[in-house]
């Protein structure tokens, strides 16, 4: 096994060669051998194990450069022998850092729990039965089962397959299916030719195939790849924006620090002092939480969301979701009970047909590709009409796939030497195209254009009706060992299988909901229009607003992109052009959704701006999606774009409110420090004081938000964030300045009572501020939520008391307060909300008119 690991070519080896080398056969390996193998070899993962681990998110807190800057403060400290000061800023730094690690940690763990519920399945012989493991279980020497809609879950060479494409775009580029059989390859051969084997990251398109694994995890070529390149996704729009953010702030700090550390040196204040101060205010004035609360935010989040049905397996979706204004989806499960019936099997002429639901049967129960209810319904109808598979056996099979949208089963049957029966059942056209004759009164009839007129006729009526067609046709062939799609050929129209999907009772008030919120629906089928405009017209959607896909694809870009918003019905498309549907939405300004569960999902999943999908889609389509529903139902997601819409509001608030008290800090410390006698704050009492208040936002995720956040999109402008912290910023530094004016020609105190009692205003202010700017509503309209109440409440108590704590307030060289001196915190802290709850009404209107 070491030497396929250490690069061995194993396509060019014999698939008993292989066998031998890993100790495996056909009939796969034993369960023992597969945990012992598991213990020497790892998880079949790419990802580092461990990479959440407790040890590393508490390491990473302290790779934050303001965490650094602080312990360099430290050590000054510690080199001037000032004990207390360095303990202080130690101590803080230790409870900035478990406050951020306990809060990532639970996120972290709470999104991995999330997803361990949509991990990867695979089918393995182990032991030489059929079992269904976790792929990240699978070790060399498994052999695996394969069939379309699966991704490839490790490395390994092809022992079986039948009509077994492969997309490996992920690994190649290359956009077209590779057709993959058994083999011998040179050893020199390319990735791109090398058809004998499989290989991690790559997904089925069609037909089935039995796969020994030979590499697993990181020993793969995509795990070498990707170990070489340790490549980030590409970056969302949320995340840009906090990018943006963080470099604003750091620009201003930058200017406003060197300002302040400049005018003291200038003023020939105490050099060590200075730079203690300087250190402390560019962390004072810094979020460092901001990475935790993010978190934190859409974790929370992210598990209310899950309580709902509604599984986010990238953080950053949530704010996509939230701004998503239009939902493109198939009708099946989504706007129909999803509960397929087969209704009538007919044959041509339309009558009662026991010979096609036979016919019908046998291809849906002798067939091993993609699952689906089509097949089951008819399996099911089949076995409440007595039916069964004995007296027939399969010999060979010519897979679905999305362009002849048919799938044929050859038959031999018993007493029937010499011949085999070709049943074939898919999309009444493309079968129709297949056909020469069709059976009429015991015997067969040329398929004459009259005919093929009043057979889709016939069909447009029952689509018309609700119903979805499939026709059956069949042919008899001399026996031999294999089939291929030539084979489908002058074949016998047989008759048709009626299904009946009845639209959901409550698609009509989900679709009126989710428009309610701004959000239009498109639907966009592979099935007829007869079909799919029945349906739109049973829950409220335009019947006449359709596009086809031949339509479509006269259709140049510009075009497109004109008449795809005007559109709510696209049908009959081919899989390549839902991507197309999808682009051309975009490039109109539109922010999409995409819900899809197939195999030619994906590809549209991946250009959505988010992808959607459902639990018990194909690997392919949930593996693209962002966010997985565990219910078919509209109603789910748009309770998921309401709390997506929740998270990011309360995301973006945490934002806005801390821009906005840092700038006005920053201005005050600039302004003050030319005219102020002494330092505003000591080192340690900024640390404290931005300690204290970042306590509160830990509950921001709690928060409740206005309604008009979750009636419209919500999207990140990084315009609107400067405005609100130049804005709000900017009434907290006249406050400040009013409050220095107040302290030394009113009150006339000394260093100690002003440090004190502007500590206290500053923190009093920064806590108050919150529950004044976390709603557009007037304040006393918006009740904030429980725990951010209880928070506030209690930090403004403890700010309070911190002067009179006796040693503990010497520490922090705080002064007790006076009567006179707390009467004049109130009337300020009372005067800055009041002026900021006016200044929040005029921010607003003034935003809205423009």
């Amino acid at each position: 096994m070491s030497a396929f690991e250490s690069g061995d070519p194993f396509w060019s080896r014999s698939a008993a060669e292989i066998g031998e080398a890993l100790g495996s056969s056909p009939a796969g390996i034993g369960a023992a051998q597969a945990a012992e193998r598991l213990r020497q070899h790892g998880p079949n993962s790419v990802e580092e194990a461990g990479s959440l681990s407790g040890a590393r998110l508490l390491l990473r807190q302290f790779e934050s450069p303001l965490v650094i800057i602080l312990v360099f403060g430290a050590g000054i400290s510690l080199v001037l022998r000032d004990w207390t000061d360095a303990g202080i800023i130690l101590a803080i730094v230790l409870g900035s850092t478990l406050l951020g690690f306990s809060q990532e940690y639970r996120a972290s763990a709470a999104i991995q729990q999330l997803k361990r519920q949509l991990a990867l399945t695979s089918r393995v012989l182990r032991d030489g039965v059929e079992a269904t493991v976790a792929a990240a279980s699978l070790v060399p020497g498994d052999v695996v089962l394969l069939s379309a809609g699966n991704l490839i879950p490790a490395d390994g060479l092809i022992l079986e397959a039948k009509d077994f494409l492969v997309s490996e775009a992920s690994l190649t580029g290359e956009s077209f299916p590779v057709e993959k059989r058994p083999g011998l390859l040179p050893a020199d051969t390319a990735l791109t030719e090398r058809t004998n084997s499989v290989f991690l990251g790559a997904s089925v398109r069609s037909g089935t195939a039995k796969a020994m694994v030979v590499k697993t995890g990181r020993a793969t070529a995509f795990g070498t790849i990707a170990a070489r390149l340790r490549a980030r996704p590409p970056e969302t729009e949320f995340q840009r924006g906090l990018r943006q953010f963080g470099y604003l702030l750091v620009r201003v700090m930058t200017v406003i620090v060197l300002f302040v550390l400049a005018m003291n040196v200038l003023l020939d204040r105490p050099g060590v002092e200075s730079l203690l101060f300087a250190v402390a205010l560019a962390v004072g004035l810094s979020p460092e939480l901001l990475p935790a609360i993010v978190s934190v935010t859409l974790s929370s989040g992210a598990r209310r969301m899950a309580r709902e049905g509604v599984i986010v397996r990238h953080l950053e979706a949530i704010e996509n979701l939230g701004g998503m204004d239009i939902l493109c989806t198939d009708k099946t499960g989504t706007l129909t009970a999803g509960v397929i019936s087969l209704d009538r099997t007919t044959d041509a002429a339309g009558l009662d047909s026991d010979r096609v639901r036979r016919l019908a049967y046998l291809n849906a129960a002798l067939e091993t590709g993609i699952a689906n209810p089509l097949d089951a319904a008819i399996v099911a109808a089949g076995a409440q009409h007595g039916l069964t598979t004995q007296g027939c056996r399969k010999i060979d099979e010519i897979p679905y796939d999305f362009l002849r949208k048919r799938l044929t089963i050859v038959i031999e049957e018993d007493g029937k030497g010499g011949e085999y029966l070709i049943v074939t059942k898919g999309a009444f056209a493309e079968v129709m195209q297949a056909c020469g004759s069709l059976r009429r009164e015991g015997g067969t009839v040329p398929l004459t254009p009259a005919l093929r007129a009043e057979i889709e006729n016939y069909c447009r009526d029952r689509g018309d009706a609700g119903f979805r067609l499939l026709a059956v046709a069949t042919r008899r062939l001399p026996a031999r060992a294999t089939y291929g799609r030539d084979d489908e050929a002058e074949m016998v129209l047989e008759g048709f299988l009626h299904f009946f999907d009845p639209p959901k009772p409550d698609a009509g008030a989900a679709i009126q909901a989710l428009a309610r919120l701004g959000i239009r629906i498109k639907v966009i089928s592979g099935d007829n229009r007869y079909v799919t405009r029945h349906v739109a017209e049973a829950i409220g959607l335009n019947p006449k607003s359709l596009l086809t896909g031949a339509e479509i694809a006269a259709l140049r870009d510009e075009a497109l992109r004109l008449q795809a918003p005007r559109t709510d019905l696209f049908v009959e498309v081919d899989p390549q052009q839902k991507e197309r549907i999808v682009r051309a939405l975009q490039r109109a300004g539109h922010a999409v959704g995409f819900l899809g569960d197939g195999i030619n999902d994906a590809p549209a999943l991946h250009a959505a701006d988010v992808g959607i999908s459902v639990s018990e889609a194909v690997d392919v389509a949930r593996e693209s999606a962002d966010i997985v529903l565990l219910r078919r139902d509209l109603g789910v997601l748009r309770r998921g774009v309401e709390d997506g819409r929740r998270t990011f509001a309360n995301t973006l608030k945490y934002i806005c409110i801390t821009t906005s008290a840092n700038f006005g800090n920053m201005v005050s410390m600039a302004l003050a420090t030319p005219f102020l006698p002494f330092l505003p704050l000591a080192a340690k009492q900024i640390l404290l004081n931005n300690f204290m208040s970042d306590l509160p936002s830990i509950a921001i995720a709690t928060d409740n938000v206005d309604p008009g956040h979750i009636a419209r999109a919500q999207r990140w402008r990084i315009k609107d964030v400067q405005r609100f912290m130049v804005v709000f910023g900017l009434i907290s530094s006249v406050f400040d300045l009013i409050t220095f004016a107040t302290l030394l020609f009113v009150l006339r105190v000394d260093e100690g009572g002003f440090q004190t009692i502007w500590f206290v205003i500053s923190l009093l202010t920064e806590l108050a501020v919150v529950l004044i700017l976390r709603t557009q509503m007037p304040a006393w309209r918006s009740r904030p939520s429980r725990l951010l109440t209880w928070m506030t409440v209690a930090t403004a108590i403890a700010a309070f008391a911190f002067p009179f704590l006796g040693e503990l307030a010497k520490l922090f060289s705080f002064e007790p307060l006076s009567a006179t001196q707390l009467a004049a915190i109130v009337a300020i802290v009372g005067g800055y909300l009041m002026a900021t709850e006016a200044a929040k009404r005029w921010f607003y209107r003034h935003r809205r008119r423009g």
